[in-house]
């Protein structure tokens, strides 16, 4: 059954508006790309909520640089992290949904029309990601992620994790304002949510790659982090519904792959690791990312720099590199 229709502001009669929620911390160099690949959404009933988290940079500038008004920009100055960004972008938003991006990704034109289009067809979906590329800094793609369609693919090991990209993520904004995210679980919040909510909500993922995710490196202090957020999020979760068996698994499996992180990061291995956890991509996606790529490339440049500056010269082209198929 559809969820109750949030009252929205909608210029566009019969079309749902959806909110996208972008925190960003020093994202002064990838932010206009990103927010460029929303103004070029086919599906334009949407608000953009820019929830600056008082970087240090020109971050702040760049995003009040738009005059679009569907983009809202939201600062105090202080600096409180992603997760509470995210819980304060669902109170905002003004949609009947709730769409994710980061300031450093790119959303590929359809995006937000495919999303809606499938959301609106399976009402039964809480949430649903999308295809995803991997890019380097210089807009070289290397692979893809597992996209596991089905709730029950997607749900087939939890002690494992999710194959749910949280950037990809697009649902009633009313199932996020039911299932805020966990403030005390850092760099782990995705995972978390989908951890606490799989048994009684239903999840999807669209096969057609429609988002980009920028991956240059492991970090290794953010990897640890994530990993530990998850070990802690599974290990409350399963032993409340007492599957002690299930949570010890889990934190093992985490420690098994921090282990890993860390040799990879130590020996200069982690550009390899990265790629082999990715999965080839075929001619047609890659050729397809390139397109994308120039465009918000372009215009994110010329809106950083001004229009007296080419936007052409120096421009990387993504090439496919050798990605070997991999687990998580």
């Amino acid at each position: 059954m559809r969820r109750a229709t949030a009252v929205t502001s909608s210029p566009v009669r019969g079309r749902p508006l959806v909110s996208i929620g972008m925190p960003v911390y020093n994202c002064e160099k990838t932010l206009a790309a990103a927010v460029q690949s929303i103004l070029h959404q086919t599906y334009e009933n949407w608000e953009l909520l820019v929830m600056e988290d008082g970087s240090t940079d020109g971050t702040l500038a760049v995003a009040r640089s738009f005059s679009d008004p569907r983009i809202r920009v939201c600062s105090n100055e202080s600096h409180k992290g992603i997760v509470e960004r995210l819980n304060e972008a669902v109170a905002r938003s003004r949609g009947e949904y709730f769409a994710r991006m980061d300031g450093d990704d790119v959303s590929y034109p359809e995006r937000l029309e495919r999303q809606v289009s499938y959301l609106e067809r399976h009402p039964e979906i809480d949430l649903l990601g999308c295809g995803m590329v991997m890019f380097k800094d210089d807009g070289v793609a290397f692979g893809g992620r597992p996209a596991p369609q089905t709730h029950e693919q997607i749900c087939r090991a939890p002690a494992n994790g999710f194959h749910l990209a949280h950037a990809t993520l697009m649902g009633p904004t009313s199932w996020f304002q039911a299932h805020p995210y966990d403030e005390n679980i850092p760099r782990a919040e995705d995972q978390v949510l989908l951890l606490r909510s799989y048994e009684t909500s239903r999840f999807a993922c669209l096969g057609e790659i429609l988002y980009g995710c920028r991956e240059d490196c492991l970090l290794l202090r953010k990897t640890l982090v994530s990993r530990y957020g998850f070990s802690k999020g599974a290990l409350r979760e399963f032993c409340r519904r007492r599957k002690y068996i299930t949570a010890a698994t889990a934190v093992l499996k985490q420690i098994a792959k921090a282990h890993v992180d860390i040799f990879a990061v130590v020996t200069g291995l982690d550009y390899h690791v990265l790629t082999h956890r990715a999965l080839p991509l075929p001619s047609r996606d890659i050729q397809r990312w390139t397109e994308v790529w120039r465009q918000v490339q372009e215009e994110g440049v010329q809106k950083a720099a001004g229009p007296k500056k080419s936007a052409q010269a120096g421009m990387p082209v993504p090439q496919r590199v050798g990605a070997k198929a991999g687990g998580t």
